[in-house]
């Protein structure tokens, strides 16, 4: 593996070193993300320079009994396993993955030409509020902190500015929410959230 490595050229090297530490940051690197300024989808060059040298980068991550692995159907490269621990994240966060889960193999379903979805922050509060789920608005402040959160992760991008953000503000689902749940595992996690709040509401004797 040191063999490898120090084969490489300076550059490749840079490539190498970026891709671990994109991994070890953000959990998931997408082969392409929206660009808010174009209004396009870009390639992202960080998923090429980790695809090229993956065999190099398990081999790194295998020695923390850490699993990297690559959907090129879906177009991620992530990390997985025991070892892997991501920031703890606040209920609203959660929810919303949950919702988002769900909105994401809605749409799927329905096209098949794409691995990304759109939504907007309204929808996924209509069916929070569907679900029961929530048992009152969130503030402002606390939504944008979520969905801030999620884009770090690479889990949506906002298609508008995060100080503006309102009902109608329109966020990609990327393909990262197909690997942080499962289908069967959204719904599982939904009645286990519903029959919180039905405790929640029941009155004190």
């Amino acid at each position: 593996m040191i063999n490898y490595y120090e084969e490489l050229s300076g550059e490749e090297q840079r490539q190498v070193t970026e891709s671990i530490q994109a991994l070890c940051r953000q959990t998931f690197i997408l082969e392409r993300r929206y660009d808010r300024k174009t209004r396009r989808y870009q390639i992202n060059r960080e998923y090429y320079q980790c695809s090229k040298h993956l065999e190099f980068v398990k081999a790194y991550f295998a020695i923390m009994d850490i699993q990297v692995m690559e959907n090129s159907q879906i177009g991620v490269i992530y990390i997985r396993g025991e070892q892997v621990v991501g920031e703890k994240l606040p209920k609203l966060a959660t929810l919303y993955i949950l919702i988002l889960k769900l909105i994401y193999d809605e749409q799927m379903s329905a096209v098949s030409t794409s691995v990304n979805a759109v939504t907007s922050l309204g929808e996924i509060h209509e069916k929070l509020g569907t679900y029961r789920i929530l048992k009152k608005q969130p503030s402002t402040t606390d939504i944008r902190r979520a969905i801030a959160l999620l884009k770090r992760y690479q889990i949506i991008e906002p298609l508008d500015i995060l100080e503006e953000m309102n009902g109608q503000s329109r966020l990609v689902i990327y393909p990262t929410i197909h690997v942080v749940l499962m289908g069967d595992d959204v719904r599982a996690l939904i009645e286990t959230y519903e029959e919180g709040e039905e405790e929640d509401d029941e009155p004190e004797v």
